[in-house]
């Protein structure tokens, strides 16, 4: 049987944002910007920029008015912030985002873990958030976290995965990403994941985002893909994780990513070269070697 794949892919890079709130060494706002500048340069066309929380919790993104207003816009690019509550917001809506994140996970334990509220109490605290958005013309993208597999409660069934895509469909949820939050999935448990948030969602409003904990990143994408699935959320270098989540390792690295899709024949309209010297670049201003195996072995080419 043959299986017809997207002809093209849109990658959300969440490296600025979801990669760097988890990485202990705190970096400079210009070097920030660059990165950003870098990677819209080598063809991203919606990058995570940063998120409007709390210092106090995530220190790493507490410049994010500098980063935001320090940025040169390009048109045809969409630039998304995290806003976890009204005040987040309005802090944000001086700085202009395309798209604003809300997040939810369908695991109550890592729910009360990550934002000491039940799933139902987030969906209430993220409603008037999400309404303020849709108002001022912004639009509102749903994370949602452990669709697979919580570090507390284990292997997670597909009913609360379309469960909280229902919840997050009720307060106005524009499209949403189905996150395998800890790396534990396999490709017939992502499958299963996303053909729940389909029950909810047309296709073009899911993206998949997964990370690399057991090396099964690649495998999962090859799975959502087998689906129609064509938006996926990677991070330069294979950078982040998550502070709440126990275990969770990096994000899929953009460079491999784009590496099995271009091998694939499918479009995506990023320079794979410029991607790697941006992977390079905030992997040396980090002090680390690249998460991506695909951007060692082309650098190891070329020295």
């Amino acid at each position: 049987m043959s299986i017809h794949y997207p002809l093209s892919v849109r990658l959300v890079e969440v490296g600025p944002r979801d990669g760097l709130q988890n990485e202990k060494q705190p970096l400079p706002a210009a070097v920030k910007i660059e990165l950003v500048q870098r990677l819209q340069a080598a063809g991203l066309r919606e990058i995570e920029v940063t998120s409007y929380v709390s210092p106090k919790w995530v220190p790493q993104m507490a410049d994010n008015h500098q980063v935001m207003s320090g940025i040169q816009r390009r048109a045809g690019v969409r630039y998304s912030v995290l806003t976890p509550n009204l005040k987040g917001f309005e802090a944000a809506l001086a700085d202009r985002p395309d798209e604003i994140v809300v997040f939810g996970a369908a695991s109550e334990a890592f729910s009360q873990k990550n934002i000491n509220c039940s799933i139902a109490e987030s969906m209430e605290r993220f409603a008037p958030v999400v309404q303020a958005a849709l108002a001022a013309g912004i639009q509102v993208r749903g994370a949602m976290s452990c669709t697979v597999g919580c570090p507390y409660e284990g292997e997670i069934a597909p009913q609360r995965v379309e469960m909280l895509a229902r919840l997050m469909k009720g307060i106005g949820v524009q499209r949403v990403d189905v996150a395998d939050t800890i790396g534990v999935g396999t490709p017939l448990k992502v499958q299963r994941a996303i053909e729940a948030t389909l029950k909810v969602y047309e296709l073009d409003q899911v993206s998949g985002h997964f990370h690399d904990t057991y090396g099964q990143a690649l495998s999962n994408t090859l799975a959502a893909l087998q689906l129609g699935v064509w938006n996926f959320q990677s991070s330069v270098a294979g950078l982040g994780g998550c502070p709440y989540a126990k275990g969770a390792t990096g994000n899929v690295a953009t460079e491999d990513l784009v590496y099995l899709l271009h091998g694939m024949g499918i479009e995506t309209g990023i320079d794979l070269e410029a991607l790697v010297d941006a992977g390079a670049f905030i992997s040396a201003a980090l002090g680390l070697p690249t998460g991506s195996r695909v951007a060692r072995a082309l650098l190891a080419r070329q020295s």
